[in-house]
Formats: C-alpha cells, structure tokens, sequence
C-alpha cells in the first residue's frame, strides 16, 4: 500500500495575491464574515496604512502624466524635425537661441525660488514662505512676457501655426509650456493672497 499525497486545498490565483498583499499591509484585508460593515477593526488588529500616501501618490500620478505630456510634444517635434529635409523651412525664421537662453534661465531661477519657499514651509516660516512664493511668481511672469513678446515677433515675421509643421509644433509645444507656466502662476497667486 503506497501513502497517499496530501495536496493543499485549491485557490484561485487572485486570491492567494489579495491575501498576501494584505499580509503586508498595502491593501486592507476584507472585513470578516458577519462584522457589520461598520468598518471596525476586530480587536487586537493592528491599524493598517497605506503603503504610499494618497497625496505623494497622486503628485506621482500627475507628475508622470505631465512628463508623458511634454515627451510626446518633444517627440513629435524630433520626428517632424528629423524628416523634412531643410529645417527650418524655406522662408521661416530661426527662432532666438540667446532670448530662449536667457528665459530658459529665468524659469530654472524660479525653480531655485521654489525650492526656498518650500525649505522655509518646512521651517515654519510663513514669511519668508511668502517671499518665496512672490518671487517665483515675479520670475514666471517674467517668463511668460518675453516668451509673449518673442511671439508677438514671430507672428508678425509670419510664423503662424497655420503656417506649416514648424509652427503648429513650435506653437503647440510652447504654448503648451506657456499655459502650464501660467497655471503655476495662478496657483501661487491663491497661495499669495
């Protein structure tokens, strides 16, 4: 007589992931049968927390969808670039790299600011929180004004978007940034006053 292997109980794969992800307190186990619904914890369980808070994970989310965003724009652009044989095209103006330099340094400043104020939250101090703020938003105004007056002057040269692929990706990639940077703009105003 040969003894008889003993096989564990069949589950199901999806359960067997739920319990174990419950084990290490990512996700909440399922109340017990009979508990009420009330949401209370039986006694002796230990109170469980989430693995990432939601704000860090929803910063995370937005973050990621704003880097996809801007990775598309760019990458469009490089193949729109890539492909055509002149670029820019015949009769378009180069745009310019020494106020595109200067602005460009105008938005990493503002992040310096940025990263003050939030520096000075962490301190306590609302004052100087405030000026942190105010200056980043004195900075992104700077931002968006030459970065309008270089459009009002690539306007009148003709670059329109309407003007062929260099402008619609010129105008949709910067516009794009441009609003952003006015979001960013508003927000801080909210925070201002």
């Amino acid at each position: 007589m040969t003894p008889a292997i003993l096989k564990p109980p069949a589950r199901d794969d999806a359960g067997i992931v739920d319990e174990l992800l419950a084990e290490i307190g990512r996700i909440p186990p399922a109340p017990p049968p009979g508990d009420g619904g009330d949401g209370e914890r039986p006694f002796g369980e230990p109170e469980r927390t989430p693995f990432v808070p939601n704000a860090v994970l929803g910063m995370l989310v937005f973050l990621g969808a704003e880097t996809m965003l801007f990775a598309g724009l760019i990458a469009g652009f490089l193949v729109l670039r890539y492909g055509a044989v002149v670029w820019p095209p015949p009769f378009q103006p180069r745009l310019p790299v020494e106020v595109t330099g200067v602005n460009t340094a105008v938005l990493l400043l503002s992040s310096l600011t940025m990263a003050r104020a939030l520096r000075a939250i962490r301190r306590g101090k609302q004052a100087e929180l405030a000026r942190g703020l105010a200056l980043t938003a004195v900075l992104g105004a700077i931002f968006l004004a030459v970065q309008g007056s270089e459009w009002v002057r690539l306007v009148q040269f003709g670059l329109t978007v309407a003007s062929g692929a260099y402008g619609a990706t010129f105008y949709t990639l910067i516009g794009t940034h441009a609003v952003h940077v006015l979001g960013a703009l508003r927000w801080s105003g909210f925070r201002l006053f």
